[in-house]
């Protein structure tokens, strides 16, 4: 029979999968000596189980009765005993760390009697109702579905009249009366009692933490960290200990060094007479954990010890919750923790200094996705103005946008446009979608182990928490500052996470550290020094040659400036844009070869300079030009607007200009349903006279000006869009034709090797016929995607994507991050058949995947030569390419 159930002592860290990361982590440091309250773990196994039938797994209700037994002779106590309860906290722990994204039910075992043994047996009988209000609060909400804002609601009022600020101002006889309004709200909303059986409170919280698997926060934040839907939770059950005891208890979170900034020292936050669930909700301000040496000498040491050999034991950043119940420090959990990307660099390079990880564990703890948020602007500090307020910087950043108050008006308004700052007295797991939505989070109470901090800096998002100085008005939807300034929902703000600042306005900007650095070379001292480290180490180790996407001279330098090795993609057409498109047009509005040629002639000096100038910035390099590729009718005005201009003027009895009747004929005769599909590419090439010629001579007399000036060009020449070996022959004799009386006429040797763009899935399949005439093929992932998957970029991502994400079609779009099964599929067969023609064929890709850290994983496993991205994502090509080379594993794989 299958095993659901295990003890803390018979499990480990390597055993995640099955145990989840909470539980895997209890059991390690179980093994490890340190304080844990005993428990057991539900398996993820039953959790798939459950969620596949809708019904318990076989044996499961045995099997933790087993360990619930054990558990009870250990304690000498039983759940629900009426004199001494034993009580039990139930929480969830997928395989991948999900902050507050699923449920946790505390205080399991408490009823209208043992709540009495409880006061009793701990002198404290606000404790006790204390304890109470949290379980039905949290059993009415998780598992019977009662709207949580509605306990909140009850909470208040209380509060107000009573006079206090503060739950903790609540006396014994306050928190009675407030579990007896939870469990008329409970009767009321749902037409059933909160159950008083113990063993039911246990059967139905688990169930409800499998359940909340599939919660809509949980899906989302999963959708978002592209953590597969098919993992499950396991269940943690655990003897409760209390930190809401007295002033000698609280709980608390600590990290092991800042996981902001990735700073050496103590970092957390720690809460007096307060349960694990205060910390983190943010609903009451938390004292700095240095204070706790003050508050409590013995347990600040002892925490300092088992930090210590935690992160020695799992040599990384190590985030870690715990206890104090009446002077005794328990470790309720550590795993390791979320970082930014300014501490992942800061971190892994200090942990390779300190001989805790070798340089290759170190290049593996960092990512591309995290050196692309380094490379964002920063607030101008010297011309921000004084600020509005202040709080904890709990996730850096620069961010500005209009303050919006709750999560759905951020959603609805991101959708249209708008950037959104999400203004919250405190974030709660409700809030995911608001947060994913907003540039960044500003809240009023919590600190940096608050649920807005803890998410915010998972989803590297720019987040200012604490900020008490604002007094954040829900209802009337504004925010009031110390001095009285009133900021209404709609008023941009800035928000400076490294600083932990709001400031009225737009801010100015200006480039990060690292932006520097990578224009500059210029080195500093910290995150910049991490990441120079980590980028000569990749470039060290990889394999795959990067690449740019240039266009232009300017951006052909700042490519090479970043690293780039070359040009992989240099589109022709951006350089007949502007006054250059009244020569297209002459040419295409043409009715004679000679008023074509003239066109054609007028242009040709134009792309040659053009062709110095980038061929000069990548002296040395390969630079690889791309024939013209989109439909001529783009050179063209709209065929509406110049319908209308024409009606217009017949309207007023005016004659039409008669070049505006000309374009639009012309634009009428080339109009196609989908353009995506028709003249393009090689086509045009092959129907449009002397097009080919033209670009292939200016690229050849810039080669011979750029040979003659002393450089050394080295040009290649991409045909695009090719579905058949004939259409390339044909277009690769007449560049070859080109080539040779230039070389004649100038007495300059030129070699342009030519190759084609494989964007048809016709091409990926007969890329054997095609690599006789191909010396190089480069895959254009963009239109390869669309023609496989047979739809429009442009047409269908706004349309169906989000309901195709949602549904789980897709786990992430496959314009981001490369489709495997079905256009890498492709790429393999055109990589295996090109080759086996032709075993010198270099192979690359040139579409926006090529700068996608999962994407470039893939290319690396499949012998790719180069990938090439745009210039800014270069750096972030290079550092994956190294990664590839070392893990030999999917970047997804190494969350």
């Amino acid at each position: 029979m299958v095993r659901y159930v295990y003890d803390f002592h018979q499990g480990g860290r390597d055993m995640a999968d099955l145990l989840g990361g909470k539980g895997a982590n209890l059991a390690e440091m179980t093994r490890l000596g340190l304080p844990v309250p005993p428990g057991f773990v539900i398996t993820t196994e039953a959790c798939r189980a459950f969620l596949a039938t809708g019904a318990e797994p076989e044996g499961l209700v045995r099997e933790v009765s087993r360990r619930l037994a054990a558990l009870e002779e250990s304690a000498g106590r039983r759940v629900g005993q009426p004199d001494d309860p034993l009580l039990l906290s139930v929480r969830s722990g997928a395989r991948f760390s999900m902050p507050g994204m699923m449920e946790t039910v505390l205080d399991i075992g408490l009823n209208d009697d043992s709540v009495l043994g409880l006061a009793k047996v701990s002198g404290n009988e606000r404790f006790a109702w204390d304890s109470y209000r949290r379980l039905v609060q949290m059993f009415g909400s998780t598992v019977m579905g009662v709207d949580s804002a509605l306990f909140e609601q009850a909470l208040t009022l209380l509060k107000d009249f009573r006079g206090v600020p503060d739950d903790v101002h609540l006396d014994a006889g306050d928190l009675a009366r407030l579990v007896e309004t939870y469990k008329n709200l409970i009767h009321d909303e749902t037409g059933e009692d909160f159950p008083q059986s113990p063993a039911e409170q246990l059967r139905r919280a688990i169930l409800a933490v499998f359940q909340s698997w599939n919660g809509d926060r949980a899906r989302l934040y999963r959708r978002r960290e592209h953590i597969p839907d098919g993992l499950g939770t396991a269940v943690t059950v655990q003897r409760m200990v209390y930190g809401n005891l007295g002033h000698d208890s609280g709980s608390g979170v600590a990290f092991t060094r800042d996981p902001a900034t990735g700073r050496p020292g103590l970092y957390g936050d720690y809460l007096p007479d307060a349960q694990g669930e205060d910390v983190v909700a943010g609903i009451r301000n938390t004292v700095p954990l240095a204070e706790l040496e003050r508050l409590d000498t013995r347990s600040y040491r002892q925490l300092l010890t088992h930090m210590r050999t935690l992160e020695n034991h799992y040599r990384d950043l190590c985030d870690i919750e715990f206890t104090i119940e009446r002077g005794a420090l328990w470790m309720l959990q550590t795993r390791v923790g979320k970082r930014t990307a300014e501490a992942a660099f800061t971190i892994a390079a200090e942990l390779v200094d300190e001989r805790l990880i070798t340089p290759a564990e170190g290049l593996a703890r960092v990512t591309g996705e995290g050196l692309a948020r380094l490379m964002f602007p920063r607030f101008d500090a010297s011309a921000t103005g004084e600020a509005l307020a202040h709080g904890l910087p709990a996730s850096p950043g620069a961010a500005v946008g209009s303050a919006v108050f709750d999560s759905a008006t951020a959603v609805r308004l991101a959708a249209a446009g708008e950037k959104v700052i999400l203004v919250r007295q405190e974030t709660t797991p409700d809030d995911l979608p608001g947060m994913v939505a907003a540039q960044a989070v500003l809240t009023s109470r919590g600190g940096k182990t608050s649920h807005a901090a803890v998410v915010a800096r998972g989803m590297g998002k720019v987040c200012v928490c604490g900020a008490e100085e604002l007094t954040v008005d829900l209802e009337r939807r504004r925010f009031t500052t110390r001095d009285g300034t009133v900021v209404e929902e709609g008023t941009v703000i800035s928000v400076n996470g490294s600083a932990g600042a709001v400031y009225p306005g737009a801010a100015p900007l200006v480039d990060s550290e690292v932006m520097r650095y990578l224009e500059t070379g210029e080195r500093s001292e910290g995150v910049v020094t991490a990441v120079a480290r980590a980028l000569e180490q990749a470039d060290g180790a990889r394999r795959l040659e990067v690449r740019a996407n240039a266009d232009t001279p300017g951006d052909a330098a700042r490519a090479r400036r970043f690293g780039a090795q070359g040009i992989g993609l240099c589109r022709t057409e951006h350089m007949f844009l502007g006054e250059r498109r009244k020569l297209v047009e002459e040419m295409i509005l043409a009715r004679d070869d000679f008023t074509r040629e003239r066109a054609l002639a007028a242009l040709l000096p134009l792309q040659r300079q053009d062709f110095i100038g980038i061929l000069e910035a990548m002296d040395g390099l390969p630079v690889t030009i791309r024939l013209l590729d989109p439909p001529l009718h783009e050179f063209l005005p709209d065929r509406t607007e110049l319908a209308v201009r024409i009606a217009t003027a017949e309207a007023r009895g005016d004659l039409p200009d008669p070049h505006d009747a000309e374009l639009l004929g012309a634009v009428s005769r080339m109009h196609e349903e989908n353009p995506m599909l028709g003249l393009r590419g090689v086509r045009l090439g092959l129907v449009v006279p002397g097009l080919v010629a033209m670009q292939v001579r200016a690229i050849a007399e810039a080669v011979v000006e750029r040979t003659r000036a002393g450089g050394s060009p080295k040009a290649e020449i991409m045909v695009p869009l090719v579905g058949a070996v004939e259409e390339l022959r044909i277009e690769r004799d007449e560049v070859q034709r080109v080539l040779a009386e230039v070389s004649a006429e100038t007495g300059v040797p030129i070699t342009c090797p030519v190759g084609t763009m494989i964007e048809l899935p016709r091409a990926a399949l007969t890329a054997a016929r095609i690599a006789e005439q191909a010396e190089f093929f480069s895959f254009g992932t963009n239109d390869l995607t669309q023609t496989t998957w047979g739809f429009s970029r442009d047409d269908v991502e706004a349309e169906f994507f989000s309901a195709y994400l949602d549904k789980g079609v897709f786990s992430t779009s496959p314009f981001e991050t490369l489709d495997r099964e079905g256009v890498g599929r492709l790429v393999q067969i055109a990589v295996a058949e090109g080759r086996a023609t032709r075993p010198d064929l270099k192979i690359g890709v040139c579409g926006e995947h090529g700068g996608d850290p999962d994407s470039i994983h893939f290319f690396h496993g499949e012998g790719l030569d180069y990938v090439s991205c745009s210039p800014f994502r270069v750096p972030v090509a290079r550092l994956e390419a190294g990664r590839a080379a070392l893990s030999g594993t999917p970047s997804s794989d190494t969350r």
